[in-house]
């Protein structure tokens, strides 16, 4: 009897999305989601481009991969790489390990119909968080006036809102990340005029909005693990959160819409919740949106929406 094929053993213990779960998908205007998870890695279709994100070497991972799209029906063009690290920044930029290597690091995707622009050469995310969709989805049905999205990287949660009506704000201390989000304002032919986008850092424009009596009837409140606060200071979601939630507080009207959200990984839903039960009202309601369908029970992030209680 011959040795096991170990391009075998790694397909056994890799869940793949099915066939007809993606072909749904598509049918309903997706073409970004998470298609395979494994012991130690995730993969993530972005259109004709797959992520491999990855805690260790897997020379297999690639070939598997592209035996399984061609089965499945989907042209998959290109594959890239991303080192799945303990900090941001170290290496973890998607490198390109399969297909045209002159082709643009750009690519439009759609998700439940709205598009959205990704760019794999930006940073370790190409711009789109495929685990949020349902939360997305559940933001478009409520069909809020007013939103404020903070930290809101390219916009996405912002682009949803707005495609249901809502005036928007987002805040983000990166003005090249506001600069992606107003590209997928136009690439779903969103005019900007009610729409701000402020490149600032968020608990001091949280200040001055509540000084301004600004109110909002959602908030998508989703900080880094850790970021910079300002000169000298830093960010912590375990240290800050409710600093940062008590603010949010200020800014929202009766009834209103609180996305309580980390991917901190010292972190749960219960974690946040019990966070916002000291700070919110006693009539608080907590919902937690059931994750997409792709994401096999569990995702990245903690995620509730905080549903404050109407007058």
């Amino acid at each position: 009897m011959g040795l096991p094929d170990p391009a075998l053993g790694v397909m056994s213990m890799t869940h793949w999305i099915t066939d007809a779960l993606l072909h749904d998908l598509q049918a309903k205007g997706t073409t970004a989601c998470r298609v395979a998870v494994g012991r130690d890695f995730w993969i993530e279709r972005f259109g004709s481009s797959a992520i491999i994100s990855s805690r260790t070497e897997n020379a297999n991972l690639v070939e598997n991969l592209v035996s399984w799209a061609s089965e499945a029906d989907w042209e998959l063009k290109r594959i890239f790489l991303r080192r799945l690290v303990r900090e941001p920044g170290q290496l973890d930029v998607p490198m390109q390990i399969f297909g045209e290597p002159q082709a643009s690091p750009r690519e439009v995707v759609s998700e439940s119909g709205l598009l959205y622009e990704v760019d794999f050469s930006a940073s370790y995310s190409p711009g789109l968080f495929p685990d949020q969709r349902a939360n997305r989805n559940f933001l478009r049905e409520r069909r809020p006036l007013r939103v404020l999205n903070t930290f809101s990287y390219t916009c996405a949660f912002s682009v949803a809102a707005a495609h249901a009506g809502a005036e928007t704000v987002s805040v983000d201390v990166s003005k090249s990340s506001l600069q992606r989000g107003r590209r997928n304002f136009e690439l779903n032919s969103i005019a900007t005029t009610s729409h701000r986008f402020v490149p600032e850092d968020v608990p001091a424009y949280l200040r001055r909005l509540a000084k301004r009596g600004e109110k909002f009837d959602a908030v998508i409140l989703d900080p880094p693990t850790f970021g910079r606060a300002g000169p000298g200071k830093t960010f912590r979601v375990e240290r800050d959160f409710g600093a940062l939630l008590a603010v949010t507080r200020d800014v929202v009207t009766p009834g209103a819409a609180i996305l309580l959200s980390t991917n901190f990984s010292g972190w749960t839903t219960r974690h946040l919740i019990e966070s916002a039960q000291e700070l919110l009202p006693p009539e608080t309601r907590f919902h937690i949106v059931p994750p997409p369908p792709d994401f096999f029970g569990e995702t990245p992030s903690a995620t509730v929406w905080a549903l404050l209680p109407a007058p």
